[in-house]
Parts: C-alpha cells; sequence; structure tokens
C-alpha cells in the first residue's frame, strides 16, 4: 500500500491572490484552515494548516493582543501557535502543528493537499460475515472499563473497579457490577490503554492476581512502558504480552486485534482495533469510544479542569464554556464517525473524600444524559446509550432493524445498586501516609538527591514545592524550598533576575510517597492533590512533560543515600532535621477539625481548641 495524497481545499486564481501577508483563517464548506504567506520567500510563500488546536480540537483565532505577530489563539484553552514556524508557543517547547502541503497550478489556484500513509488495518481484509444477537456484546462495568464478548472469547478494557486513582483524587462514582472480579478472572485476555491509574489500576490488578495471575494482560509497545512500575506494586502477573504497533494479533479464527499508537500522547497511550468476522469494533483511549466499522459504537469521557482559578466568577464562565464547547465537539465527533449507537464513558470518577468537597463542587462534569439529549437533538439518526454497571448492548440488534434497535440495550435490574457511597478512604490513604514517616526525610539534602534524579535543568523555571496538610495548609514537619532549574539550585530566597515562577502546594503524604518511590507526578498534577500558582500564566509544557512522562523508571537510590547521610552526621556529630514529619492524630479528629476549615468557622482560638480537646476525648 502506498501513501494516499487528498486535495482539501482549493481557492480559486481569485481567492490565493487575495491572500494577505501573514496570517489567513479560511472557512470553507469541507472545513477550516491556517495559510501563513510569508512575501520574502515567493518560490515558497505559503504554509498551511487545518484550524485545529492539538490540544482538544479547539479552533484559532487572531487574538487583539497577538494582532502584530503571526500568533494565533485557541478559543477552548488559549493554546497559541505561530503560524510562521508552526509551532506552539504556548505551551512553549512542546508540539508542532501538522502541515498540509500547498501547490498552485499554472492558473494560479493553490490547492492544500494532504498526505495520508496507508492504514495497517487495511492489510489483510477479512470480508464481513452475518453477526447473530448474542453473538457481540458490549456491558459497562466502571468509568473505562468494558467488557465485550465476541462469539465465545470475552475481553475486558482497562479494569479500574476498586480503589482510587491518581493517588487519592479520583474515586469510582459507579459501583461495578457484584460479580466483576469473577468475571474478570475468567476473561480471555485484558487490554490496557495505559499506565494512568484510572486505566491501569493495581489495587484492581491485585484482587486479581490471587484468583488468576496467569490472564493474559495486553499492552503497547509504548515509549514509557505500561507496566513500569509492576515490580514496585508487588503485583504478580504472569502473562503481559507487549505487542508491536499496527500488527494484527490473532485469538482465532473469527477473532483478532491491533494495538494503535495513540495520536495525540504517543509516547505512552494506545487505541485498539478488534476484528471479529470482518467487522471491526474499535476503541480508542484519547477521544476514548468503541466502535463497530460503518456504524460505530462510539464512547467518549466527560470533561474535568485540570487547575483551579482565583475568580470564582471568571471560573464559573469558564467551566460553562468550556462544557459547552466540549459538547458541541463531541457532536461533532459523532456526526463525522455517523455511528448507529453512542455512548459517553471514561469520565465517571468522583473527587469523593470530604476533603476534597471544594473540587467536587467546582469541578462540575457534564453529564452523560446532557451529552446524550444533545447529540439526540442534532443528530437523530444516531443511538445513544447512557451506561449504567451491568448494561449491555447487542451490536446485532444495534445494527439491525431500525425498528428493533432499542432491543439493543439491556439495563440492570431496578433493584441494581448503580452509585457507589463508600470507598473505604482511611484503608488507601493510610497506605499512602506511610511514606510520610520514611527516614529520608529527616535529612534535608533529599531535596538535591532527588532533584539530581529527576535531571531536569538548564531550564528557566523556579519552583517552590510546600507541604501540606489535606487542606493545603503549612503541616508541622513540612517541607517548603525552592528549586531553580536554570542552574539545578536551591536558594533560600527567589533569584533576582527576571524568572518563570511556579508554586506547588502538595498534599505530605502524596508528595513523599511520589519521592520515595520514584512516581511520575501524574498523581500530583492530575489527580487534584496540589494547589498551582504561576508568574507568568504559562503551562511549562517542557517541564511538565518531563516529570511525567521521562523520569527513570529505576527508582532513586535511597538506600544508599540513607547510608551516606548516616554515616556522614555519625562522623559529624550533626544530627537530622529535629521535625521532619507531622505528629500523627487520629483520623476522625483531624476530620473534624478539617470540616471546621473548609467551612471556614469563625472559632476563636479557645473554643477551637475546646471542641478538639472534647473530639479527642469522646473518640
Amino acid at each position: 500500500m502506498e501513501q494516499r495524497s487528498v486535495k482539501v481545499l482549493q481557492l480559486s486564481a481569485q481567492e490565493t491572490a487575495a491572500l494577505r501577508a501573514g496570517v489567513n483563517l479560511i472557512h470553507k464548506n469541507v472545513g477550516n484552515f491556517i495559510i501563513y504567506k510569508d512575501p520574502t520567500t515567493p518560490e515558497d510563500p505559503y504554509k498551511a494548516c487545518r484550524n485545529v488546536c492539538r490540544h482538544q480540537r479547539g479552533l484559532f483565532v487572531k487574538d487583539i493582543e497577538d494582532a502584530a505577530c503571526n500568533v494565533v489563539r485557541c478559543t477552548k484553552h488559549n493554546w497559541k501557535l505561530d503560524t510562521s514556524t508552526m509551532k506552539y508557543v504556548n505551551p512553549p517547547d512542546s508540539f508542532t502543528q501538522e502541515l498540509l502541503f500547498p501547490e498552485v497550478d499554472d492558473e494560479g489556484r493553490l490547492t492544500l493537499v494532504e498526505l495520508n500513509p496507508p492504514e495497517p488495518w487495511e492489510r489483510d481484509p477479512r470480508p464481513p460475515q452475518r453477526i447473530e444477537p448474542g453473538e457481540v456484546k458490549v456491558t459497562f462495568f466502571a468509568h473505562a472499563c468494558m467488557e465485550v464478548k465476541l462469539g465465545d472469547k470475552t475481553m475486558f478494557f482497562d479494569p479500574w473497579l476498586t480503589g482510587p486513582a491518581f493517588a487519592r483524587g479520583w474515586w469510582l462514582q459507579h459501583e461495578p457490577p457484584a460479580d466483576w472480579l469473577e468475571r474478570l478472572s475468567r476473561a480471555d485476555l485484558i487490554y490496557i490503554s495505559h499506565e494512568h491509574s484510572d486505566h491501569l489500576s493495581y489495587p484492581t490488578l491485585e484482587l486479581l492476581s490471587k484468583k488468576n495471575p496467569n490472564i493474559p494482560i495486553y499492552v503497547g509497545d509504548t515509549s514509557v512502558p505500561v507496566f513500569c512500575r509492576l515490580k514496585q506494586s508487588g503485583v504478580k502477573l504472569n502473562c503481559i504480552n507487549i505487542c508491536k504497533f499496527g500488527v494484527w494479533q490473532d485469538i482465532n479464527a473469527d477473532t483478532r486485534f491491533m494495538i494503535l499508537m495513540d495520536g495525540v500522547h504517543p509516547e505512552f497511550d494506545t487505541c485498539i482495533l478488534i476484528d471479529y468476522k470482518g467487522r471491526s469494533v474499535a476503541r480508542r483511549s484519547t477521544e476514548g469510544f468503541t466502535g463497530q466499522q460503518d456504524s460505530q459504537l462510539r464512547m467518549n469521557w466527560s470533561n474535568s479542569l485540570s487547575h483551579l482559578f482565583t475568580s470564582e466568577e471568571w471560573k464559573e464562565r469558564f467551566m460553562a464554556n468550556d462544557r459547552k464547547n466540549l459538547l458541541f465537539h463531541k457532536k461533532e465527533v459523532v456526526r463525522e464517525v455517523n455511528p448507529k449507537v453512542y455512548c459517553p464513558f471514561a469520565g465517571f470518577f468522583l473527587e469523593a473524600h470530604p476533603a476534597d468537597k471544594y473540587i467536587l463542587n467546582n469541578n462540575p462534569k457534564n453529564k452523560p444524559e446532557q451529552l446524550a439529549a444533545f447529540i439526540n437533538r442534532h443528530l437523530d439518526s444516531v443511538m445513544t446509550w447512557t451506561p449504567k454497571p451491568g448494561s449491555t448492548v447487542d451490536l446485532a440488534l444495534a445494527l439491525g432493524d431500525p425498528a428493533d434497535r432499542r432491543l439493543a440495550i439491556v439495563d440492570p435490574p431496578p433493584e441494581t445498586k448503580l452509585y457507589k457511597d463508600t470507598w473505604d478512604f482511611d484503608f488507601y490513604i493510610d497506605k499512602i501516609n506511610e511514606s510520610i514517616d520514611n527516614e529520608i526525610f529527616a535529612y534535608p539534602d533529599w531535596i538535591p538527591f532527588y532533584y539530581e534524579w529527576i535531571g531536569f535543568k538548564n531550564y528557566d523555571l523556579v519552583l517552590r514545592m510546600i507541604e501540606t496538610d489535606d487542606y493545603f495548609q503549612p503541616v508541622e514537619g513540612g517541607y517548603d524550598f525552592l528549586v531553580d532549574f536554570m542552574d539545578l539550585s536551591f536558594p533560600s530566597q527567589r533569584p533576582t533576575r527576571k524568572h518563570a515562577y511556579l508554586e506547588i502546594k502538595n498534599r505530605i503524604g502524596v508528595h513523599r510517597q511520589t519521592v520515595l518511590h520514584g512516581l511520575f507526578w501524574d498523581d500530583l498534577y492530575l489527580g487534584f492533590q496540589n494547589r498551582l500558582s504561576r508568574d507568568p500564566d504559562t503551562f511549562h509544557f517542557k517541564f511538565w512533560n518531563h516529570v511525567q512522562i521521562l523520569l527513570s523508571l529505576q527508582p532513586p537510590d535511597w538506600e544508599g543515600f540513607l547510608s551516606r547521610q548516616r554515616r556522614l552526621h555519625s562522623a559529624s556529630g550533626k544530627l537530622p532535621r529535629a521535625v521532619w514529619k507531622p505528629p500523627r492524630s487520629k483520623p476522625t479528629v483531624n476530620r473534624l477539625l478539617g470540616v471546621l476549615v473548609q467551612a471556614k468557622a469563625l472559632l476563636v482560638p479557645a473554643t477551637m481548641a475546646l471542641l478538639a480537646i472534647l473530639a479527642y476525648n469522646v473518640l
């Protein structure tokens, strides 16, 4: 198969001549495009791309603040693209836009050409066969976890079915079917898309490994290995298969699948395509969908806000507009694919811990019913499926007679418990907080040792890291320090030079667990375990990409560090840090005091002390 050239836009000679120097935003029925014209290079004056932001497919506009330059701004999250280079300048040092190829014919007409490489799934095609009712069923379990029945074989996707994700930040919204562990352990194979803990759940896999440690698990050959922390987790799984991208994996004569590199995060995320009897069932983790070729069953995740803002009014407007934009974007995705059945998924989590009440109240997500109604209002040919734990869709019925399509969806019995109301917070949070007491934190030299292990430097960013309690208040024994990544120094004050500044307040338990085990910073950044402020308000992609993706897979040598520190302090008579961990108090007392802080109760100190004493004595 050869690469295909597709003409995606053609301008008339008059339209081409009317293009002005600099940025041209072109809106046509065939799509939206950006054309940059450089009159100083008449032999090759044009650069062009589709007008789609790489972040969340927002539309670029020309902003008044950038009117004098060649920068356009995304209307969704303010990402900025320099059209003269087709590189993103916000976030800096990040992405390059995919180019279209301009061609000008003898009559002066400009054509934009898109080069499409051959699709790997087009190799070795199989003729489609008839699928009978009951032969292919998809069952929703929770969040992004689906069970797919394909004849006599069963697959599971991304089983997060117990415990938290992103340290202690996300908790399951739905109550999975009561027999989830039995069904998961009996599956023929499991596919896990990537290493984020709402898709690769070690608490789930720990229970699975006790019942069936030999179950085949398939992952893609990503540059960040999906199971890069398996040894640290202590979970025993004996049949992990790493698949090359774009290669069919045969299950039996009727069923095969192919793992593909994700288009947005190719370094760590993947997609899967399942071929059953010549019909393709796709599940993509970035857009979040499962589908049947020409009649896709698409899935999609809800929106979540990755950082907080100081202005409540601005924040509310931003989030309302963001949710509205996301609804529109997902509707357009569905329009392009033209599926028979559509189902939102992979956004079913809650910031359920009482200490995260602020996030829960201020991070509203699009409800699946909203999205379904929005799609039905604009695309009446699409049947929507709002998933409930244990509900199924039968693809043969969904693809059959339109009069019978509603029979394709079967909801669980009315008495089924759908939503979780308990999460065993203390069990999981106590495990996280075990890191607080580790001896390495008695020696302040852990800071340069750890950041030298991180290996990020020669970048003009000053980081202030502050350890806090659950409510982001200073904590006794917590560290508060600066890191200057320009020269990887650790000053006591911010440098006098002009510099970018990032301040992070981290919950002490999650922070120390991340440091101690050399984890990626996803638990800090994605799980709402911190509060961020930055000056200027620029997302430092290069820094976050490093700490979320590029860290060494070999944890810091803390045993060697402790051995050296003990010898050093013994020889010098120097004592470790006097207070390096907060005093432990009863969890219920902490929760009571936390509630008072959250409620912003105006209590005089004596009253606060009295309440604490009474609570301690009673509890």
